[in-house]
Parts: C-alpha cells; sequence; structure tokens
C-alpha cells in the first residue's frame, strides 16, 4: 500500500510538523505501508480522458497512491485543492477531503456551518474597512477577539481590551493591508489563556488536553510554549466534537473548544492537527491510530493490498 502525505515543504525534516509527519511515516512503515512526502508543487496534472496518466511528479509519469493525507490546514493554496480534488477524481481516498479542508481552512464559513446546525460558538462578526469602533462595540463588545480568516498556532489572533486599542490596531492593518479580511469575535473570559484541544480519527475521540498559557497570554497553543494536561472526555464533549466531526465531514479533525463557564463553545475546527502534545498529554500513539483508520477505511474500501 502506498500513501502520499502532502505538506508544505518536502524538506520537512527542517520545518514544523517534523514531529507530526516522522510519526506517520515510522507508524506506516510498521503497518507494511510506503508513505511518500510530497509538496504540491512537485505534482502536476493534465485533465483528459486518459486520466490514469495525469499525474506527473518531478515531470515523470507516476503510478497513482493508495491514499493521502493532506498537512497544509489553513495553508493549503488552490494548486492545492485543484490536485486533491483530482486525486479524488482518480479513486484515491483523501484523508481529509477536498471539500472537507476547503470549508475549514475558512474559519467563518466553519462557524456559518456549525451555527446552523445549533452548536455553541461565539459571537462572530465580519466587517470591512473603514471599520467602525462603534459597531463593533454594539454588536460584540470589548474585549474583543480579532482574527484573520485563515491561520494557525495562534497566528493571526489578538485580543483588543479596548476601543482604544482595537481602533489602533485596525488603523495599522488598514494602512498595510486594507484587503485583508478579519472576524471580530466575543471574548470568552472564563477561557482566558486556557482552552480544549480535542481529536477525533474517523469519528472517534482519541484524546483531550487542555492547554493554559504559560506567560499569562490569552492564547495557550502548546506550539507557543503553553502547558497542557489530560483532560477527562465528558458525554458532553465527545457529544459536541463527534457532531463537529459529522457535520464538516472530517475523518481526522482538531477541535479547540472555550471554557465557557461549565460548558463549552466552539473556538476553531483544524484539518491537519498537530499531536505531538496530545500525544504527551495523554500517553497515546495519535499516529498509530491514524494509521489503522487508513488502513481500515480502505480494507473497507476494497483498496487495501
Amino acid at each position: 500500500m502506498l500513501g502520499w502525505i502532502l505538506h508544505k515543504h518536502s524538506d520537512f525534516l527542517l520545518k514544523p510538523e517534523t514531529y507530526e509527519i516522522h510519526k506517520l511515516m515510522e507508524e506506516g512503515k510498521s503497518a507494511g505501508i510506503e508513505i511518500q512526502v510530497l509538496k504540491p508543487e512537485q505534482i502536476e496534472i493534465i485533465v483528459n480522458r486518459d486520466d490514469r496518466k495525469s499525474i506527473f511528479v518531478n515531470d515523470v509519469s507516476t503510478s497513482l497512491p493508495d491514499f493521502i493525507i493532506p498537512r497544509m490546514g489553513a495553508g493549503t493554496t488552490y494548486f492545492a485543492l485543484a490536485l486533491i480534488r483530482h486525486l479524488e477524481k482518480l479513486g484515491v481516498y483523501s484523508f481529509n477531503s477536498a471539500a472537507s479542508i476547503d470549508i475549514v481552512k475558512d474559519k467563518l464559513f466553519q462557524l456559518q456551518i456549525l451555527a446552523e446546525s445549533g452548536l455553541p460558538i461565539p459571537k462572530t462578526m465580519l466587517a470591512r474597512f473603514p471599520i467602525d469602533p462603534e459597531i463593533v462595540g454594539k454588536h460584540i463588545g470589548y474585549p474583543v477577539v480579532v482574527k484573520t480568516l485563515s491561520g494557525s498556532q495562534g497566528s493571526g489572533v489578538f485580543l483588543c481590551e479596548t476601543k482604544q486599542s482595537f481602533d489602533e490596531l485596525m488603523h495599522m492593518v488598514e494602512n498595510t493591508n486594507s484587503n485583508v479580511n478579519l472576524i471580530f469575535q466575543e471574548f470568552v473570559k472564563t477561557s482566558h489563556g486556557r482552552d480544549l484541544r480535542v481529536m477525533t480519527v474517523g469519528g472517534r475521540v482519541v484524546g483531550a488536553m487542555a492547554r493554559t498559557s504559560s506567560d499569562g497570554n490569552f492564547k495557550a497553543n502548546y506550539s507557543r510554549g503553553g502547558t497542557i494536561n489530560k483532560f477527562e472526555i465528558t458525554a458532553e464533549i465527545e457529544w459536541l466534537v463527534m457532531e463537529i466531526a459529522r457535520i464538516l465531514d472530517l475523518d481526522i479533525a482538531g477541535i479547540d473548544l472555550l471554557f465557557d463557564g461549565d460548558r463549552f463553545k466552539i473556538c476553531e475546527v483544524n484539518s491537519s492537527p498537530g499531536f505531538e502534545g496530545l500525544e504527551q498529554a495523554c500517553g497515546k500513539n495519535i499516529a498509530s491510530e491514524i494509521i489503522q483508520f487508513v488502513r481500515l477505511r480502505l480494507e473497507m474500501k476494497g483498496k487495501g493490498r
């Protein structure tokens, strides 16, 4: 069985996600699965009637893999999505699908879909420049969380404590890039400096960890130095994250929840979540869970060999 991991960098050992990709390759090898790491720019596609010969890697016609695992997340480009769609057309299973990745990489779109299904999200507003701080204060209030529509590991996320700090940030953004798309989100005070990361594989919860900021910052990302601890999965958490994965049709999902008093609100959903911290906190082999799910899904479709 052959699989491709699609990543932004083929020299992944020098880039972020070294741990995740190495572990997936290691577990794949243990399961008798060969896994190659390619960046989308190494691959060319030709659309014609003889589609089975329409994939070229480094300008060489290449046999199709049995599956692909895209690991580009919010950085997935149009080119990468077109490539994933083409491979899916040819019968290659993608964990996750192009359609799901396209939805999830847009933070507003994923929240719109989840809100339509009645799931709890922070009040969120989309506005364009020039942005009136009074309108944001009226509909969202201060403090307010400012987010770019795409981004991962806490990048592109800011907290404005006051209307003045919000106005200053908006002036700076407008002067540097007035075309950027921003959303403004209710600040959930009881989740300041902490959140919950839950990971699902194949519609099943495989682990949860509480992340806490170590420097008083309102963001708690492990990749930014936050502390992590295993978190016991309650019936409420399990139901909520399984609903999210089902609605967004995600085979693999990293779901970030905010502590809203005794309940939870959905912060955001990731289609290619990191899992190094989760493995450490929960003492689980998440990479093995993913590989075993891939093998099971392909065998059920008669593609395992």
